[in-house]
């Protein structure tokens, strides 16, 4: 049975945002900002911590149960495409909170962890009212981080968009932004599209904790043939310096564990999303030791007999897949049709699963990431600044009338990018 000490009580009560201490008043669950995660990996040093994709609710029990295990804060997040208005995963961006505090309070978890609203993306200008319509409903609904996904927009809609949401997310929230679309190995983001972006931003009193870029990475089961490109991403990163923004990798999934102990060391992400290795453990598959799903002759993934789901609910899934032409990164499809009867098994093998995922995550937060004891971290600051919101990192440096929107054009038009090739490259 879990003891909370005097010192996780009183953050508890001091440190949960006032959305959290609305919805969930006798909860004991730490919900806190993202800022405070970013900021306990800056202090640690040379670690970054999990942004894992709640894609269903075995998930989020699973990495609960290996973040308590390492005493490390973690984030807790789902995408707009996976979990927003048309949602393909049960847990969304409007019950996330709730399962993440419900399973929290069940198992007397201790650790810190952020509710992260992951790529909410803003494709097109016409998307921008609706977002300004639905953003105040996440946080509502107990969304303490976000990511302001505009990449997909010329860099100067990017930058304009990101400032037109500003006043949508409480300043108590952690905060991403994204320069340049995931795209694997095309279209990389540079340092001087990165710069323009937070220094529009810095200028308007916008202080982002994380910038997540276009460093070679991809989303989905397998690996990209190059992968993250490291010495890129250090290079914004230094560029970016002065502005005090962390990295936030995305596409974590497919790289090896020397590569990530690198990210993790030498550059400046404190923050790294795991997806579709979650998944895959979670359902039974067999996996490499980068977490892909490893597959046979004819490309199906393969499942591990006796791990994971049941054999008999796993081949219904994947007579399923087969009928609707769901192959590979797809299968992250099959989450929302299948969640009541994965629920519905018996509890051994919920708890098998939940205990692959836990493994798994486990051995990234201690052996990778290093996280490990970054928990207490955040609940120190949180008594030493006595609130629930710890503050910018950074100052204003830049000057607002060098960055109006006529001169955001002007100064964007000269940057000249290679975006990469156009296409529907999904969150």
């Amino acid at each position: 049975m879990t003891l909370y000490n005097a010192d996780f009580e009183k953050a508890v009560r001091i440190g949960r945002p006032p959305n959290i201490t609305r919805l969930f008043p006798n909860s004991k669950a730490l919900l806190v900002s993202g800022k405070y995660i970013d900021n306990a990996m800056i202090q640690k040093g040379g670690c970054m911590t999990i942004a894992a994709n709640a894609r269903s609710h075995i998930i989020i029990r699973g990495v609960l149960q290996a973040a308590q295990k390492a005493n490390a804060a973690i984030l807790i997040e789902i995408a707009r495409s996976e979990g927003g208005a048309d949602a393909y995963c049960p847990v969304s961006l409007w019950n996330m909170a709730r399962q993440v505090d419900a399973i929290a309070n069940e198992l007397g978890i201790t650790i810190p962890i952020a509710i992260h609203a992951d790529h909410y993306g803003i494709k097109k200008e016409s998307d921008l009212a609706g977002a300004r319509e639905e953003i105040p409903s996440l946080f509502e609904a107990g969304i303490t981080s976000i990511a302001i996904d505009a990449s997909h927009m010329p860099d100067a809609l990017n930058l304009l968009t990101n400032i037109a949401v500003s006043d949508l997310i409480p300043t108590w929230a952690g905060l991403e932004t994204e320069v340049g679309e995931i795209k694997g190995n095309q279209g990389l983001s540079t340092p001087e599209e990165a710069l323009f972006l937070i220094q529009g931003l810095n200028a308007h009193g916008i202080f982002p904790n994380w910038i997540a870029l276009n460093n070679g990475t991809t989303h989905g089961i397998e690996a990209n043939e190059d992968g993250i490109q490291i010495e890129l991403t250090a290079k914004i990163h230094n560029a970016l310096a002065p502005y005090r923004i962390s990295g936030a990798q995305h596409g974590t999934s497919g790289n090896d564990a020397a590569k990530l102990r690198r990210i993790a060391r030498e550059t400046a992400t404190t923050k790294a999303n795991v997806a579709t290795a979650l998944q895959m453990i979670g359902w039974g598959m067999e996996v490499n030791a980068f977490g892909n799903a490893v597959m046979d002759a004819n490309g199906d993934v393969k499942k591990v007999a006796g791990e994971g789901l049941d054999e008999k609910l796993w081949a219904e899934m994947k007579a399923y897949a087969d009928s609707k032409g769901i192959q590979g990164s797809n299968f992250k499809k099959l989450n929302l049709p299948f969640e009541n009867k994965i629920l519905g098994q018996p509890r051994a093998i919920r708890e098998r699963m939940a205990a692959r995922i836990e493994a798994f995550t486990y051995d990234l937060l201690v052996n990778v990431f290093d996280a490990r004891d970054t928990a207490p971290l955040v609940i120190a600051e949180i008594l030493e600044k006595e609130s629930y919101d710890p503050g910018p990192k950074a100052q204003r440096m830049e000057d607002p009338a060098q960055w109006t929107r006529e001169k955001i054009m002007e100064k964007a038009a000269l940057l000249n990018p290679d975006k990469g090739p156009e296409g529907d490259f999904d969150e």
